[in-house]
C-alpha cells in the first residue's frame, strides 16, 4: 500500500505540474492577496504591530486551505473520468489513491507556502523564531494541510462533478477571513465573535503567529492540533465509507 500511496503521489504532483494556469492561481492568488492587505489596507488597520508581520500567518493559511481544497477536485476528476476503475483493476486500494492525493497537496502547498514566505521576506516579514520554533510552526502548518486534505477527499468522492468540488475550494478559502487572520477579532461585529474565536483556521493563525514571533504558543498551538487531528479522524472514515460507496459494484 505504502508503495502504491508513492506512485500515486508521483502521478498526482505530475498532473499538477501540468496544468499551468492551476499552478500559477495556487501559487500567484495567496501572494496578491497578502500584497493588496499589506500595501492598500494595511495603514488604515491597527493590530498593534507592523501589519506585515500581523498579515503573513493569515496569508499561509489562507494559502494552505486553498491548496488543500483542490483535493475535492482533482478527486472528483479521477471519479469522473473513470482512472479510479482503471486502478482498482490493478489491485490498488483505495487508500493508496486517496494517500496519493493528500500526499501530493502537502508537496503542492509546501511549495506555495515557500513562495509566500520569500515574498514575505521581501517586503518585511522579519520572524523571531529559533529552530523550534519554526520546527513546531512547520507541525501546525502541516497538521493543517492534511487534515484539510483529507476533508477535501471526502468531499471529492461527496459531489458527482468537479465543478461541485470547486465550490468546496471556494469555502475553505473564505474561511481565514472571520478569523484573527487580516483583522483582530475584537473590531469584528459581537455576534461575529462565536465563530471567528471557534473555528478551526484562528487557533491555527494563532499558533502560527505566535511560533514565528518566537512567543510562547501556550495552549493555542495544542488547540490547533486537536482541531485538525479532529477533522481528520472524521474524514479518513468518511472518504473510506464514500469511496466503497462510489464504488460498489
Amino acid at each position: 500500500m505504502l508503495r502504491d500511496a508513492g506512485t500515486l503521489t508521483g502521478r498526482c504532483v505530475r498532473l499538477s505540474a501540468r496544468q499551468v494556469d492551476a499552478v500559477i492561481t495556487a501559487l500567484a492568488l495567496p501572494v496578491m492577496l497578502m500584497l493588496v492587505f499589506v500595501y492598500f489596507f494595511g495603514g488604515a488597520i491597527d493590530t498593534g504591530t507592523r501589519y506585515v508581520t500581523y498579515v503573513v500567518p493569515g496569508v499561509l493559511a489562507l494559502c494552505a486551505g486553498f491548496g488543500a481544497a483542490t483535493t475535492a477536485v482533482s478527486v472528483s476528476q479521477d471519479m469522473k473520468d473513470g482512472i479510479i476503475d482503471r486502478l482498482r483493476s490493478m489491485d490498488v486500494s483505495g487508500t493508496a489513491m486517496l494517500t496519493g492525493h493528500v500526499l501530493a497537496s502537502a508537496v503542492r502547498n509546501t511549495v506555495a507556502t515557500a513562495v509566500v514566505f520569500g515574498v514575505a521576506f521581501l517586503i518585511g516579514f522579519r520572524p523571531g523564531a529559533g529552530a523550534a520554533g519554526w520546527l513546531a510552526a512547520g507541525a501546525v502548518l502541516i497538521a493543517y494541510i492534511l487534515a484539510l486534505s483529507w476533508l477535501s477527499a471526502a468531499v471529492g468522492l461527496l459531489v458527482r462533478s468537479p465543478e461541485a468540488a470547486g465550490g468546496f475550494t471556494f469555502f475553505v478559502m473564505f474561511l481565514p477571513y472571520p478569523s484573527s487572520a487580516f483583522v483582530p477579532i475584537e473590531t469584528m461585529p459581537g455576534w461575529l465573535h462565536g465563530f471567528s474565536e471557534h473555528q478551526p483556521a484562528t487557533p491555527v493563525i494563532e499558533s502560527l503567529r505566535e511560533l514565528l514571533l518566537g512567543q510562547p504558543a501556550g495552549a493555542t498551538a495544542w488547540q490547533a492540533l486537536a482541531w485538525c487531528g479532529g477533522i481528520v479522524a472524521a474524514s479518513v472514515p468518511a472518504a473510506a465509507a464514500l469511496f466503497r460507496r462510489r464504488t460498489r459494484g
